[in-house]
């Protein structure tokens, strides 16, 4: 089951000889952590004194990484990837917004997805990030108990208005909607508040869809604890599962503030915390459907084996594979090919707005040496397979 993933002529099938390269020079870069450093703060210096570099961005790591600008510059894109059975998650990446304005974009840009949902069968989910809907502040705030001032109330129930508005629409169109997490300190908030989403839209199936983060050593309990509540009072629960995006950024706040990581003690332990989770999942698929968000094979090939232990079709809506666009294109196209339910992240947006997320996959990346490693050399076999 293993030789799946070594098939580089369907990984990289769409990829034309230039695209190849491009990927393979991105990948060189990001695995020299001192020049990821030095390109980020370089980066972030000329984007926050307006230089001119959006054009060099589109053209190298905006265009490998991201579908586009809006929803239709995405549209291509999606195309080319449902030719090779692989379906799309459009992702609007802009996060961390502190004005309404934003905020209430945000919810447009969503709602509009939700109707391409419906119409296309190529994108079978939408998206959101809590911090797309409300201030982080405010999210870290009402997770910590703090009181809040008049207008932050207001506030907060204008976050509570744009859920609602998403999920009504996702429930009323019958199509399934991930909502991100994000940093452990913002994070119970946006938990509460998803989970009386669920609870309201997820009876008959399910279409809310909240994400754990398994490098938090809590997260596996957190889960058992829901499935508690959803069994007692009659709601089933959409799970993302993904190992977490903040780790750099969590142990560091957990140093300076003099609290115990929530992060695992060790990539094993995360790995187990994973395998532990995705187990679980499938011991209660009748009332649990898993959107598994891996870049790990060996997870991959796990899941693969429990859908077989279990009797459950390679196709069975309740389990999806996913990765990010320009990430792990020999999971993705291999298992389509094998006929998985496979989606890609297809992030979009302005290429300011979007260049945290960018960032963050480049650190992302350069922390997980063996990601990187194994990427170069599947695009080095594919280049020799080329004869490029």
């Amino acid at each position: 089951m293993a030789e799946i993933f070594e098939n580089t002529k369907t990984a990289f099938e769409l990829k034309t000889d230039a695209e190849l390269e491009r990927a393979y020079f991105l990948f060189k870069l990001i695995s020299n952590q001192p020049l990821v450093k030095i390109g980020t703060a370089v980066t972030n210096f000329a984007i926050k004194t307006h230089l001119p570099v959006e054009g060099l961005i589109r053209a190298t790591v905006f265009d490998h990484f991201c579908g586009g600008v809006n929803e239709k510059d995405c549209l291509p894109t999606v195309d080319k990837l449902w030719d090779k059975g692989v379906s799309s998650v459009l992702d609007y990446s802009v996060e961390g917004k502190e004005t309404e304005d934003p905020l209430d974009y945000a919810l447009s840009v969503t709602l509009n997805i939700l109707d391409f949902v419906k119409e296309k069968d190529a994108i079978p989910f939408a998206v959101f990030k809590p911090t797309g809907y409300g201030r982080f502040y405010l999210y870290q705030k009402i997770g910590a108990g703090e009181q809040l001032s008049a207008s932050e109330k207001s506030e907060w129930g204008r976050v509570i208005k744009r859920f609602e508005a998403t999920c009504k629409k996702a429930y009323d169109l019958g199509v399934c909607l991930l909502i991100d997490s994000e940093e452990s300190w913002m994070q119970d908030a946006a938990d509460e508040l998803v989970e009386e989403m669920m609870r309201k839209y997820n009876k008959e199936k399910v279409i809310i869809f909240n994400t754990i983060q398994l490098y938090r050593w809590d997260r596996l309990d957190y889960l058992k604890e829901l499935h508690k509540r959803a069994d007692k009072e009659g709601f089933k629960i959409g799970i993302k599962a993904v190992r977490g995006a903040y780790l750099e950024k969590e142990n560091e706040r957990a140093e300076e503030e003099g609290y115990n990581s929530p992060i695992c003690a060790s990539k094993k332990e995360t790995d187990e915390n994973f395998n532990n989770t995705i187990s679980y999942i499938l011991e209660h698929i009748d009332t649990i459907s898993l959107f598994a968000g891996t870049h790990n094979e060996e997870s991959s090939l796990l899941l693969m084996e429990l859908m077989e232990k279990h009797d459950i079709a390679p196709n069975d809506k309740r389990i999806w594979f996913g990765q990010l666009f320009g990430m792990s294109d020999h999971i993705s196209f291999n298992l389509a090919a094998a006929g998985y339910n496979v989606a890609k992240y297809l992030p979009f947006g302005p290429v300011r707005d979007v260049m945290p997320y960018l960032i963050r996959r480049a650190e992302e990346n350069t922390s997980v040496a063996g990601q990187t490693n194994r990427e170069l050399e599947l695009l080095k076999k594919e280049r020799k397979r080329r004869k490029i």
